[in-house]
């Protein structure tokens, strides 16, 4: 389905465990309605506010029309909304190195990506701990939060970047890849670990992303394409309300948007989505309010461009604040 567009009412349909939600989509107040083509990976700390937002009728009581589209990896979902196919994009930590590079505005962060990244070993193959990588081959994508929690893992335990060889496709293709044995070491995000955990029962997941949080933190969000931003701002400002009503839905009801979510997850079981949700940190949308206008948000997301222009030997200074618009989230939420 990577890049493939999903016709909303089907997906309503297909709502299941969303369904008693599904009735306070109906609009009270007509509201001009929008098409926008929107890329997401389906990872819960992406798209989970997408589906809540959807089934509840958030985005549809601001007049947004989505049409879908699904992709592997955030740099597939640059990709396309820089071939000019999508308007707007959710995506995890790597938004932080495209909106650096000018490939997009961003306006909204979903959460912070606490332990979505994971990094799993197979004592097998010769690998007990952090320091028995070097010289071994660890699959991964590169420039995702994926990447970036490599990176820290290895610095924090002495093992140089540079010592292991890190072997780059999609997070299918590298998890694939560990669980045939051509490597040793994966680093990867949830819901991917699942295919490991029940593939290779005495493969150990060695440390995560919450080992170096909040000094790491990672956050995910939204962007949208320049021109897209320069002409709809007010579109997007919609997007933001809609999205509040979503998030902060599911920081009052974690455990019910869980259960919910399960629909649009269905290779998952329920602990699985539970873990998920736990791996990432939301905050409601008026706790999120004060983290912007703090300049905690765009601190944040410094920290992570400064490690992918680094890794990129990009020596000019890059600022957050020039490709993250603070000020359409703060004059959007009360």
């Amino acid at each position: 389905m990577s890049g493939g567009a999903i016709n909303r009412r089907q997906l309503l349909r297909r709502g299941g465990a969303f369904a008693a939600l599904s009735v306070v989509a109906a609009p009270a107040i007509a509201q001009a309605r929008t098409k926008v083509r929107l890329g997401y990976l389906h990872v819960v700390a992406v798209d989970g506010h997408i589906w809540t937002g959807l089934e509840r009728g958030s985005f549809d009581r601001e007049g947004i029309d989505f049409e879908l589209h699904e992709f592997n990896t955030g740099p597939e979902v640059f990709e396309a909304m820089a071939r000019g196919d999508l308007d707007v994009l959710s995506a995890g930590g790597v938004i932080s190195n495209y909106l650096a590079l000018g490939r997009g505005r961003g306006f909204l962060i979903n959460d912070i990506e606490v332990a979505t990244a994971q990094l799993w070993v197979r004592p097998t193959l010769g690998v007990t701990g952090i320091a028995d990588l070097r010289g071994k081959r660890i699959a991964t994508t590169l420039k995702t939060t994926a990447h970036i929690f490599l990176d820290r893992a290895l610095r924090a335990n002495n093992v140089n970047p540079s010592d292991v060889e890190i072997v780059n496709g999609s997070m299918a293709a590298a998890v694939k890849a560990f669980i045939a044995g051509e490597v040793p070491a994966v680093a990867l995000w949830v819901p991917f670990n699942i295919a490991v955990r029940e593939a290779l029962p005495d493969a150990v997941k060695l440390v995560d992303a919450s080992a170096f949080y909040p000094q790491s933190a990672v956050l995910g969000g939204w962007a949208a394409r320049m021109e897209f931003y320069a002409g709809h701002r007010e579109v997007l400002a919609r997007i933001v309300r809609a999205w509040a009503d979503a998030n902060d839905y599911m920081v009052r009801n974690p455990a019910a948007a869980a259960e919910a979510l399960q629909a649009h997850y269905k290779q998952s079981r329920p602990a699985d989505i539970a873990e998920a949700f736990k791996a990432q940190r939301l905050y409601s949308a008026r706790e999120w309010k004060r983290l912007y206008s703090d300049g905690t948000v765009v601190k944040w997301l410094q920290q992570v461009s400064d490690f992918f222009m680094t890794d990129a030997g990009v020596t000019a200074p890059v600022r957050a604040a020039d490709y993250f618009d603070t000020q359409l989230y703060l004059s959007t939420i009360a």
